[in-house]
């Protein structure tokens, strides 16, 4: 396992993700692993673009808050802080409506950097938006 703190579905629902962007747009934490953190999106009024698709911009905002959770589970929360230092998304396939789920599985975890592979997919498991993360560990 790699969570430096164990993770707890009701925190990160009701702690972390209360009064910020998550909250707004509908983001919901689903699942924890031993090495991934799964959220699910709704696609409706708030994510959606003007033609009526997912935004890809609100497919970023899942991918980082999923992210970030995550790698700030992966520190000593009490020294140290992440925060996002690049993130970029292929976005693969439009959606419409229904929810889109986020799944974030590190691909580096060091001391002063880490790198998070997000894979947003629809509700028929159709790969969505390919996002890779890029976030600077800081000491407080």
């Amino acid at each position: 396992m790699i969570w430096k703190i164990k993770p707890d579905l009701e925190i990160l629902q009701d702690g972390i993700s209360k009064e910020h962007i998550s909250e707004h747009i509908g983001i919901e934490f689903t699942e924890i692993g031993d090495d991934y953190i799964t959220a699910k999106m709704p696609v409706d009024h708030r994510t959606r673009q003007p033609l009526g698709l997912l935004h890809g911009g609100a497919s970023c905002v899942l991918a980082e808050s999923i992210g970030s959770v995550a790698g700030s589970l992966c520190i000593d929360m009490n020294k140290q802080i992440v925060v996002g230092l690049e993130i970029n998304a292929n976005h693969i396939r439009g959606v419409r409506e229904g929810y889109v789920f986020g799944t974030a599985r590190p691909i580096h975890i060091g001391r002063s950097t880490q790198v998070w592979d997000i894979k947003i997919v629809n509700e028929s498991k159709q790969l969505v938006c390919i996002s890779r993360l890029t976030l600077a560990v800081k000491d407080l």
